[in-house]
């Protein structure tokens, strides 16, 4: 594998052994090569959990990480991305985890740049190795993942994470569901009612409300969003004995989800986060040892 841009690109065979590799790193650790390659961590727009997941990864694998802040870059006397890369590229960097605010930002790169490309979110389009780590979560839960019941609520238009899960979650047998105001559905078919669909649902997946994607204000308050489609304490009461929580992040708490609800029995919020080191892991290894 040269790059990583999109769910779409990896088959169900591909996606497994990703899966099963980062299982053997989160078992035994590994730290594959030291001093061997260089990386760069390009994020054009904020990030915790992904940013701080893959220089963790790099380091538990033993790259060596050029540091990169995009507020001192070229990029502000404006220089394109492709220029940026092209840079690094002659410098000697081996791979790129970039995070851009342009869907498809990767497609002016790939094919045209003999650094790795490794898609840490594109705008409102991809973000696989986000994709990667919930698999690997809900893998690690059930086992399977053909016949589960994969309840996705929240902001759909405006979120690469529900696109990456929706291909890879219905390439692997998942039975994907959308719940939303009909405005954020986007190209998806969803519900805007809990009660269709939260009994059967074994994974309640929660969506960050996107505002700074948003074209116009909200029609929404708060309170009133919690209300309608946030997954409140007493809804959580309908869920399967057995079901999980998850959420992406950032939470706004008391919005998307009940504050209560983050750290209940049922969550799987931060095992995600802490599953995503060990995913960066086998992405960056399946890349890397291509350029051996």
């Amino acid at each position: 594998m040269e790059h990583l841009v999109s769910m779409k690109q990896l088959s169900e065979e591909g996606i497994m052994a990703l899966l099963e590799r980062a299982e053997i790193f989160k078992k035994y650790g590994g730290r594959e090569f030291p001093g061997k390659f260089q990386v760069a961590n390009l994020f054009f727009e904020p990030s915790t959990r992904t940013k701080m997941s893959f220089e963790m990864a790099e380091r538990k694998l033993g790259l060596d990480i050029l540091p990169f802040e995009s507020s001192f870059s070229s990029t502000l006397k404006g220089e394109t991305l492709y220029d940026t890369v092209k840079t690094l590229e002659a410098i000697g960097m081996d791979a790129l985890v970039i995070r851009h605010p342009y869907n498809g930002f990767y497609k002016e790169l790939v094919g045209r740049t003999s650094v790795s490309i490794i898609n840490a979110g594109d705008g409102s389009g991809q973000h696989p190795t986000q994709s990667l780590l919930d698999l690997f979560t809900i893998w690690e839960e059930f086992g399977t993942f053909k016949g589960l019941n994969i309840l996705i609520a929240g902001d759909i238009a405006h979120s690469r994470v529900a696109r990456s899960n929706a291909d890879s979650l219905t390439k692997l047998g998942a039975n994907v569901r959308f719940l939303c105001p009909a405005e954020w559905a986007g190209e998806f078919d969803s519900v805007d009612n809990w009660d269709e669909v939260l009994e059967t649902s074994d994974v309640v997946m929660l969506l960050r409300v996107q505002h700074e994607r948003h074209e116009s204000h909200d029609v929404f308050t708060e309170s009133s969003y919690h209300e309608q489609y946030g997954l409140t304490v007493e809804r959580s009461k309908q869920m399967k004995d057995r079901a999980i929580i998850m959420h992406p992040g950032p939470v706004n708490r008391g919005v998307e989800i009940a504050e209560s609800l983050i750290e209940s029995p049922k969550s799987r919020i931060f095992k995600q986060i802490e599953n995503g080191v060990y995913v960066r892991m086998a992405v960056l290894e399946a890349i890397l040892k291509g350029r051996n």
